[in-house]
């Protein structure tokens, strides 16, 4: 039986190690942190995620934490006019072949690791740190911190944005600052009141700034997602007193935000946002860096995935789904090569192309939401509000790329 090392453990490295299982390979996941964790914060899964948790037979271990969302919508972020209302439910089903759902990371994380279990009852190693790696013409080697060394065939790294196993195969890389900055908080619906959001996935678009609100955990929280542009940032930070020189920029999603800054910020937008920013115990910011796309995701027996391979902007809420995509593809080619090496490649050139394009989208996305002047406003949610209400299937096409893309089964 051949053998599998994955670093990471979270969404892309525990599914890659299933599709792996899956397919006859023995698997062991190495994380670091003690136990498996994710942090607190909800997450979109379209169509094309949920029906590869539904071939893998994670979705039932799933199903009792999600909310399905009635729709997309779009809407201004000051007066929640809608521009798009976008029916999901059973149209999703019917015309892409699974539910689009709205979760909690930490319910996927803790479904991903009980149906693991499930294959392969010792595959995960916790409390271990890599410390270095390496690979001869057959084998791929983990050195831990604790001294234990282990071998295998393949060596998955699913180890996130800081990647180092990519820096190494790769070299460092340049991450450009996009000068955005997001904001996250949960709330619980019930101290909404009459000002919750409506029960979908709905983008509030506002001039150099949005927000999307969806909910999770059965529709019991509200999960929050607030991105601001730069200079508009830092016009409140001024206004507070806080410092607004430079600062070295940290890619880190547990930072703690200024409350006051985050409600300033949004302080023009509709009740209900200013509602769930007030209700909110604690809110979290990280900044939104872009990385230019890398020319390869392997080296003989050591492949890239996920975060690790492909970093996303989050504003198509696909940085999740992507990964899952990428264990599954990972597992096929496997199946269908004569070497690891070979699989590797034919990997990046099915996922390559794909993750472009919703690379440039999420970043598209980030730009089209923000539109500052009236005139652009009209010009671009004008279209959409007219093909929402008399042509619908208009924008369902549109999403077809995304939402419909299936996969061979693995077994």
């Amino acid at each position: 039986m051949r053998k599998a090392l994955i670093v990471g453990g979270g969404i892309g490295g525990l599914f890659a190690a299933i599709c792996l299982r899956l397919t006859g390979w023995h698997v062991r996941v190495i994380e670091q942190a003690p136990a498996l964790q994710e942090i607190g914060a909800g997450i979109q899964l379209s169509p094309n995620g949920t029906r590869l948790l539904q071939a893998t037979s994670v979705y039932p271990y799933l199903a009792d934490t999600i909310f399905a969302p009635e729709a997309i919508e779009i809407r201004n972020g000051k007066t929640a006019r809608l521009f798009c209302h976008l029916p999901l439910g059973d149209h999703a089903e019917t015309r892409w072949g699974a539910p689009y759902i709205h979760c909690h990371r930490a319910d996927l994380i803790r479904a991903l690791e009980t149906r693991l279990k499930d294959l392969q009852p010792d595959a995960l190693i916790l409390n271990a740190e890599m410390q270095n790696f390496y690979q001869d013409k057959d084998k791929a080697y983990v050195n831990l911190a604790e001294g234990q060394t282990l071998e295998a065939d393949l060596l998955i790294a699913a180890d996130g944005v800081h990647s180092k196993i990519r820096q190494t195969l790769i070299g460092p890389d340049m991450p450009k600052d996009t000068g955005h900055l997001a904001y996250r908080a949960l709330v619980p619906l019930d101290s909404l009141g009459d000002l919750a959001p409506p029960p979908t996935a709905t983008i509030w678009t506002g001039a150099g700034k949005h927000a999307v609100t969806t909910r999770v955990r059965g529709g019991s929280l509200v999960n929050f997602v607030g991105v601001v542009e730069a200079d508009i940032l830092q016009q409140h930070k001024a206004k507070q007193g806080i410092d607004t020189k430079d600062t070295q920029v940290k890619e880190d999603w547990f930072q703690d935000a200024d409350k006051a800054t985050a409600t300033s910020v949004f302080a023009d937008y509709h009740p209900t946002i200013r509602r769930i920013l007030a209700e909110a115990d604690t809110i979290k910011s990280w900044p939104l860096l872009a990385r230019a796309p890398l020319s390869r995701w392997s080296d003989g027996n050591i492949i890239l995935l996920g975060d690790a391979a492909h970093p996303m902007l989050p504003s198509l809420a696909q940085g999740g789904v992507q990964a899952l995509e990428d264990g599954y593809v990972l597992a096929r080619m496997l199946q269908n090569c004569e070497t690891i090496s070979k699989a590797g490649l034919a990997y990046f050139q099915e996922r390559s192309g794909r993750v472009r394009r919703i690379q440039k989208q999420s970043a598209d996305n980030m730009y089209l939401y923000h539109h500052r002047s009236k005139v652009a406003q009209i010009a671009h949610y004008m279209p959409i509000e007219i093909a929402s209400k008399l042509a619908p299937s208009l924008i369902y096409k549109r999403l077809d790329w995304l939402m419909g893309q299936h996969y061979p089964s693995l077994m």
